[in-house]
């Protein structure tokens, strides 16, 4: 999709980046998961084909918006996202959610409603199966893996995070789309390049994702008509699914497992990023 800019949005504590890929309507709101940046949508936006405008937010703690201070949690993400739809004018619009973006966009839902027509939520939304034993650090350690750990570490240059990310035994292939959305996390000079997640933002958003009184109500009470889209395969790429058993969640809302993507792949490659766009522009797809 062509016509990619970014915008800044004012709200509290400074301004929201959102980046924009399309013209025109409709204009569907995408967030993103708990260590990304609003460029993981950029294969998404190219497959929806010029129809509409996707705008993706980079939310508080992350990308562009790294500086944003707390608190953190699906709540105060939200509230960023309505300040996004009031800056667009957006009454009310189709909001997507990957990872823990598909938590925000529950949450969003249920608080103002009226300002949500649909949901499409990608391999993230719907409760998880309950985290592991250990400390808080300890299971968000073992569910995220390197992608947690890179927060602390630095990188001499640019190559050396490209080596990092390549290592990952989600990514099965190296695009140049892939490497502007790694490129765009890294911040400082060389050779102590870091990533621009805020560690504090990650770990209150882990936990209130899970154990947060918010995300939990929003599921159950699911104020908008909504679709899941299941990656078959885990964060790792292991066979065993993030959401190893999608029957709770079909019972609620329909569901469709997209064989071959794994946790990122889903919204980074094909066939994931078709599978959403077309979930996306075409109501009743699954």
């Amino acid at each position: 999709m062509s016509g990619y800019r970014r915008i800044s949005v004012p709200v509290d504590g400074g301004d929201l980046t959102v980046g924009l890929w399309g013209d025109g309507a409709p204009v569907v709101l995408a967030v993103h998961g708990i260590t990304a940046s609003h460029l993981s949508w950029a294969v998404v936006a190219e497959r929806l084909g010029g129809a509409g405008t996707l705008a993706a937010v980079d939310l508080r703690g992350r990308g562009g918006s790294a500086e944003l201070p707390g608190p953190y949690g699906m709540e105060r993400h939200a509230a960023d996202c309505l300040a996004v739809l009031d800056t667009l004018g957006l009454s009310s619009t189709v909001v997507t959610g990957h990872s823990m973006g598909g938590f925000v966009a529950l949450v969003l839902a249920d608080l103002y409603p009226d300002r949500v027509s649909r949901l499409v939520l990608v391999d993230g939304g719907p409760p998880l199966p309950a985290p592991g034993e250990g400390t808080p650090e300890e299971q968000l350690d073992a569910a995220l893996g390197a992608a947690a750990r890179r927060l602390t570490m630095r990188f001499a240059d640019r190559a050396a995070y490209h080596d990092f990310w390549r290592a990952h035994p989600a990514f099965h292939t190296w695009s140049a789309t892939i490497e502007s959305y790694v490129d765009y996390d890294l911040t400082g000079m060389e050779p102590e390049l870091r990533s621009r997640v805020s560690p504090d933002a990650m770990r209150q958003d882990y936990i209130d994702l899970n154990f947060g009184d918010a995300p939990a109500k929003a599921w159950q009470r699911l104020r908008r008509p909504a679709v899941f889209l299941r990656a078959e395969r885990g964060m790792f790429d292991e066979p065993t699914a993030l959401y190893r058993d999608p029957e709770p969640i079909a019972d609620r809302i329909p569901l469709r497992t997209i064989p071959g993507a794994n946790h990122y792949t889903i919204v980074l490659d094909d066939p994931g990023a078709t599978e959403v766009a077309a979930a996306i522009i075409k109501p009743g797809v699954i």
